[in-house]
């Protein structure tokens, strides 16, 4: 599994760069070339690593809605209506 660090040798990649090698490598490699197929992967993976990090940044904090307790369910609305409990 992925560490989820970036690749210390494409660091210094910007994201524009990025792309543009990656199709780059992709076409060598739909041209039958084995090892492009390998540095083609890693480029789109990188690619795709900082991209899920910037939506991840760009997304609002999550609120969730006050949970009642299953069993408690029953017990306010008895109340208020003066029934037993």
């Amino acid at each position: 599994m992925t560490s989820g660090r970036a690749t210390p040798q494409l660091g210094h990649v910007d994201d524009d760069e990025l792309a543009r090698l990656a199709a780059s490598w992709r076409a060598q490699a739909l041209r039958g070339d084995k090892e492009a197929y390998g540095i083609a992967h890693a480029l789109e993976v990188e690619r795709r690593r900082r991209l899920r990090a910037s939506q991840m940044a760009a997304l609002p904090e999550a609120t969730r809605p006050a949970v009642r307790a299953w069993w408690k369910f029953w017990g306010p609305a008895r109340a208020e209506r003066g029934g037993p409990m």
